[in-house]
């Protein structure tokens, strides 16, 4: 049996996966691309299963250009053993391809509840839209699980489509561990004249199925009824092939300034890499859209040849109802943090500090000021509260 053999091999089908292959092709036109995906799906962008399509925007908008020309997708398929030395790889199937260079894209997967419940829907990909929006369609009640990124998008778009909806978290507001306290505890209120019911304060103690429903019983000892139950708890980075490889792991896939692992021929990316932020001096781990991009992209180039050092720092955003934001740097709610606000809540910018340095900055339903933002947080300081008043226009 022949072993298919690529120039470029890409362990993961999302957008990290989609960026390197057209870094790749922009740098070297000829190369052979593979790619294996877990997923059944070709890759698309991510961000708009729980915020643009919600809102009307077309399912066709989400799938990604991927280049055809020398491009292998095996699809549905999970690399299950990975041979650096002799650059081989082998698929659930029992497949195995042969590499030049290769890729870790594998991303990450949703936290678990450990119930002993299944029937919860860990929303991540294009699976879980189709079967959410499914029951959307249906005049349901759904509880959503967690406060944070996922579960406030969540909560929201189903809202939007007058749907029952009770969120349910341990945090005393959504974004509790990234918003100042009094930012995060104004959404409660914002999330309730929406029309969710909050239960702040309170976790997840136990699911059971009764009827055609499910009984939710709280930490507190409140119990209440719901159709649908919605898990947003994060995600852990898949590093068990890097792992099983002998690559260094720690909080994700570790590579240097080129994002190579500590096997030259091997490169990671995405939600899975751990990599070195000069502007903030310290390795990170990142989640979101813009360094899926950004960083897939560089990989890919990187991986063609041109060798450049990823020193971006990226960005996040969200939509939440009628609010937006975008985030840079370290927005960490356990830094001091500074507001200053147009209209308070509603309009602003947030600085987020340490030792006087400005770390990080959270602009609510502030638009075009990523870039400066970044220059901020470049620049040695020290700042005062004082000093940051009107630092970014409003």
């Amino acid at each position: 049996m022949t072993v298919p053999h690529y120039t470029h091999l890409i362990i993961g089908g999302g957008m990290t996966a989609a960026a390197a292959m057209n870094g790749i092709r922009e740098v070297d036109s000829n190369a052979t691309i593979g790619l294996i995906g877990a997923e059944m799906h070709p890759p698309y962008n991510r961000p708009p299963l729980s915020k643009g399509l919600w809102k009307g925007e077309p399912l066709e908008s989400i799938w990604r250009d991927t280049p055809q020309a020398g491009v292998t997708l095996h699809l549905g398929r999970r690399a299950t053993r990975l041979e650096p030395a002799s650059k081989r790889v082998t698929d659930d199937l029992g497949t195995v391809y042969t590499f030049d260079k290769l890729l870790l894209a594998t991303g990450g997967s949703p936290r678990r509840l450990s119930l002993g419940f299944e029937d919860v829907i860990y929303f991540r990909g294009y699976d879980d839209y189709r079967r959410l929006r499914a029951l959307a369609d249906e005049r349901l009640r759904f509880a959503v699980i967690g406060g944070g990124f996922i579960g406030s998008e969540i909560a929201a778009a189903l809202r939007m489509q007058e749907r029952e909806v009770v969120m349910l978290m341990p945090e005393q507001g959504p974004g509790a561990r990234v918003f100042p306290s009094d930012l995060s505890h104004s959404l409660v209120e914002y999330f309730r004249d929406k029309g969710v019911e909050m239960r702040t304060g309170d976790g997840l103690a136990g699911l059971e199925a009764s009827g055609r429903g499910v009984t939710v019983e709280t930490t507190a000892g409140d119990r209440f009824e719901t159709d649908v139950v919605v898990a947003g708890l994060g995600i852990e980075p898949n590093v068990d092939l890097a792992r099983q490889a002998g690559l260094t792991v720690e909080n994700g896939v570790v590579v240097d300034e080129l994002l190579r692992t500590n096997h030259p021929d091997v490169f990671a990316a995405g939600d899975v890499a751990n990599f070195y932020n000069p502007t903030l001096g310290t390795r990170m781990r990142t989640e979101h859209e813009d360094n899926a991009n950004t960083m897939g992209r560089q990989a890919g180039r990187n991986m063609a040849g041109e060798l450049a050092a990823y020193h971006h720092l990226p960005f996040f955003y969200s939509d939440l109802f009628d609010l937006g934001y975008e985030a840079v740097g370290d927005v960490d709610a356990t830094l001091q943090t500074v507001a200053d606000w147009k209209v308070p809540f509603r309009e602003g910018v947030v600085y987020y500090l340490r030792d006087g340095r400005v770390r990080g900055v959270l602009l609510w339903n502030v638009w075009g000021q990523v870039d400066a933002a970044r220059q901020l947080i470049a620049e040695p300081g020290p700042f005062t509260p004082r000093s940051l008043e009107g630092r970014l226009p409003v």
